[in-house]
């Protein structure tokens, strides 16, 4: 039981961190239907940028969790600046065109992310320091870290500004009218370039959190980093409900248990000829399933009917 109990804490803190990216993917799929590819490539220049903070001033003495917050600032700013040159560049001219232009744009620009990564940090992994208490922290059994406790806490308290921001304020009715019909929103004042934009920052924002955490937790940075996790989270914006974004945690933590368990068990239950290097089986079968039993996701898409 202690082991499971341990793979359900790794799986949520997985599922906390697919579920930050996932919410990038499906703001931006609410606002203008488009699937952003190039979003976790935005979470490995989040990352990489952190590093590079954190190792430039790493000789200051200065405590790890203000080393954390200032890498976090300078990462949101390069990730923000960098989504929304992405949006105005290669985004906004295809706004109007068939789909697959946009789609086939966004795979164009995940590649040359990875790219010019590659080029200014080198293709080699670089570890990444362990700015806060590395003591595990004993739950009678199973044990979690502070930077999982810090995944965890981050996760809900984005959600929640999220869930607030769309709900409750001037700009997210002004997101919500825009989803709906931009024309008719800028005929009422709404500026529709500017709330996507904004969606486009806010998305960069999550992706650079997603980034460091994801950095942290797992000690090392690269290049590709960004793949298999923008990969993952896209899975559960679909599981849970694309443009939901309640869906998008929920999805996030699905898979971040299902895949958790999968790594745990997959051995036993197949005898041995599956390690849990397969866990990713788990992980992709579990969306098939919901695919075919409930296309809409597991808390129905959310994406407003243009006029």
């Amino acid at each position: 039981m202690e082991t499971f109990f341990q793979q359900i804490i790794n799986g949520l803190v997985l599922g906390s961190m697919y579920a930050l990216v996932a919410l990038g993917y499906t703001m931006v799929y609410g606002i203008i239907n488009l699937i952003n590819f190039a979003h976790g490539e935005v979470l490995m220049i989040g990352a990489l940028t952190s590093w590079t903070v954190v190792t430039a001033l790493g000789d200051t003495g200065w405590p790890g969790w203000v080393l954390m917050l200032i890498s976090l600032v300078c990462a949101v700013v390069v990730c923000s600046v960098l989504n929304f040159g992405i949006e105005k560049l290669a985004y906004r001219p295809l706004r109007n065109a068939p789909r697959l232009a946009p789609l086939i744009t966004a795979m164009g620009m995940s590649l040359l992310l990875q790219t010019v990564a590659m080029i200014i940090w080198k293709p080699n992994p670089k570890p990444y320091p362990a700015l806060l208490p590395t003591d595990p922290i004993d739950l009678g059994g199973p044990v979690i870290s502070v930077t999982q406790c810090l995944i965890l806490g981050l996760t809900a308290v984005i959600l929640s500004a999220l869930m607030f921001l769309v709900n409750r304020t001037k700009r997210g009715r002004a997101m919500r009218a825009t989803a709906e019909n931009p024309r008719v929103a800028a005929l009422m004042g709404v500026k529709p370039d500017l709330v996507i934009s904004a969606t486009f920052v806010i998305g960069a924002t999550l992706a650079a959190v997603a980034g460091i955490m994801w950095a942290a937790n797992y000690g090392t940075v690269q290049h590709t980093m960004g793949f298999l996790p923008g990969l993952k989270a896209f899975t559960a914006a679909v599981l849970g409900g694309i443009g939901n974004l309640g869906g998008a945690v929920v999805g996030g933590l699905l898979l971040g248990l299902v895949e958790a368990l999968g790594a745990g068990y997959l051995g036993a239950l197949t005898g041995g000829v599956l390690g849990s290097h397969y866990a990713d089986i788990f992980a992709f079968v579990a969306l098939i399933l919901v695919l075919t039993l409930r296309p809409q996701g597991l808390l129905g898409e959310r994406v407003a009917d243009r006029a």
